[in-house]
């Protein structure tokens, strides 16, 4: 998966994690949020959480129809909670 708009302009990428399910948001080359896609209640969530301190920074309500629905919902969870 290409990396936002939003993420590509401050120099980020996405990078995949070992499991499937897991992306990794990269700025400035450190793994700095986490997130994993996740199976619930017939549809899809993402857990984003800050790979440094382990906080949680997604709607635990929020769910999608498909997995890559989920990771970029996830994504713009995260765009929002970073005020980008």
């Amino acid at each position: 998966m290409n990396a936002p708009d939003w993420l590509a302009a401050r120099s980020g990428a996405l990078k995949p994690g070992v499991r499937p399910e897991t992306t990794f948001v990269m700025l400035e080359a450190q793994p700095l949020y986490k997130l994993e896609v996740r199976p619930a209640a017939g549809k899809f969530a993402c857990s984003v959480s800050n790979t440094v301190n382990g906080k949680r920074l997604d709607d635990l309500a929020a769910t999608y129809p498909t997995a890559d629905a989920a990771l970029a919902g996830g994504l713009d969870q995260l765009r929002t909670k970073l005020g980008w």
